[in-house]
């Protein structure tokens, strides 16, 4: 680590401690050349994904995008906030554990949809009716049979 006094490139660590739940580590450090004591920080670089669209375009997964859908989905619903967030930090968690680059849009609505549906079927046939792009009444009633006959 390059000293942002001197220039140095040789130091010692003299303090380390976790920050932010653990995912950063805070590291106090002391230039051999100069003595100056400076603080850097430390955290596991993320592989990026990236999500490909129904017309196949690709940009980069966004976590507050997913958010949002479930915001919506879960409106005047008895569910939390924690809850709602702990839903995305597991889909978010999953997609990155597949250690692959690249996901389909489809992929994550699917996941979404089956994880909406233990956490509150209304929401998650609020999220269907948006996602499988019911076309009229039947379709939306077809869906709402399968989830009366399960129970």
């Amino acid at each position: 680590m390059r000293c942002p006094f001197c220039g140095y490139l040789e130091d010692k660590v003299v303090d380390s401690r976790p920050n932010d739940e653990g995912v950063v580590i805070r590291r106090r450090r002391e230039c051999l050349g100069c003595g100056e004591r400076f603080t850097t920080y430390e955290k596991v670089e993320t592989m990026q994904l990236i999500v490909i669209k129904k017309d196949g375009t690709r940009e980069t997964f966004d976590r507050d995008k997913l958010m949002s859908g479930v915001v919506k989905s879960c409106e005047k619903r008895p569910v939390s906030i924690e809850q709602m967030e702990e839903l995305v930090d597991d889909i978010e968690k999953q997609l990155l554990n597949t250690m692959r680059k690249e996901v389909t849009s489809s992929e994550i609505g699917e996941i979404l949809m089956e994880r909406l549906k233990d956490l509150d079927q209304v929401a998650y046939v609020r999220f269907a009716s948006v996602y499988k792009e019911f076309k009229d009444v039947d379709t939306f009633m077809e869906e709402l049979k399968k989830i009366i006959k399960k129970k």
